[in-house]
């Protein structure tokens, strides 16, 4: 079962969303599951250096402690699914392009999923600067990846023009907002939803084999 997961690598939520997913995939074994990374930008216009995280707070929140509460309830939801959120490690929003490339680039390897993991435990929760190609590269180093190939592939444009494109394609499909998990080209299923809800999308995915796909909301957050 081929499940696309549009998302970006400094997303809180799409971190909760992955976990929420595996759990589901954990309750049907039978199943033979397919997991492809596709790029989206939650910042968009970010520079290529990132910015200073507080300075990235109050634009988006206008305080701090309007931030502050913010990541309190995110803290609280990844204790739910055993993700710790250490938000006060974290200094650069960085820029996420290098991140989805390496992401692209780490897919013929089969690495793909234990390279997303990896990236969202280095900036969640080491608080790593991932849009810096020397952390990017000791990331990819620790998955199985060869440091060098992946420094020399980062420090050009591989898959750059391709990944800038996917991501404004995807917006112009109408996704605005992400994690969205397409299921079998046919269910989408927006937002960090309970493991169950995805449950309830394969068992419907499987009664639906053979018929002409027709791409449907499944769920919204």
């Amino acid at each position: 079962m081929l499940i696309e997961i549009i998302a970006d690598t400094i997303c809180p939520w799409c971190y909760i969303g992955k976990q929420r997913l595996k759990k589901a995939m954990a309750m049907r074994p039978a199943l033979d599951f397919e997991l492809r990374w596709r790029p989206f930008q939650l910042n968009p216009t970010m520079p290529l250096g990132g910015i200073e995280r507080d300075t990235y707070l109050m634009t988006r929140f206008g305080t701090l402690d309007r931030a502050e509460r913010a990541q309190d309830r995110l803290r609280k939801a990844g204790r739910e699914d055993g993700l710790s959120f250490r938000f006060d490690r974290i200094r650069r929003i960085p820029n996420t392009v290098a991140a989805h490339r390496l992401l692209r680039h780490s897919e013929p390897y089969g690495l793909q999923e234990a390279l997303v993991d990896a990236l969202y435990d280095a900036y969640f929760s080491a608080g790593q600067d991932t849009g810096e190609i020397e952390a990017l590269a000791d990331i990819a180093a620790n998955i199985g990846l060869d440091r060098d190939e992946a420094a020399t592939f980062l420090d050009g444009i591989g898959h750059r023009a391709e990944i800038l494109a996917e991501d404004e394609q995807v917006r112009q499909s109408g996704i605005t907002g992400v994690p969205c998990f397409v299921i079998e080209d046919e269910f989408a299923v927006s937002g960090a939803q309970a493991p169950e809800v995805f449950v309830q999308i394969f068992d419907l995915a499987r009664q639906n084999e053979g018929e002409p796909p027709a791409l449907r909301k499944a769920a919204a957050e």
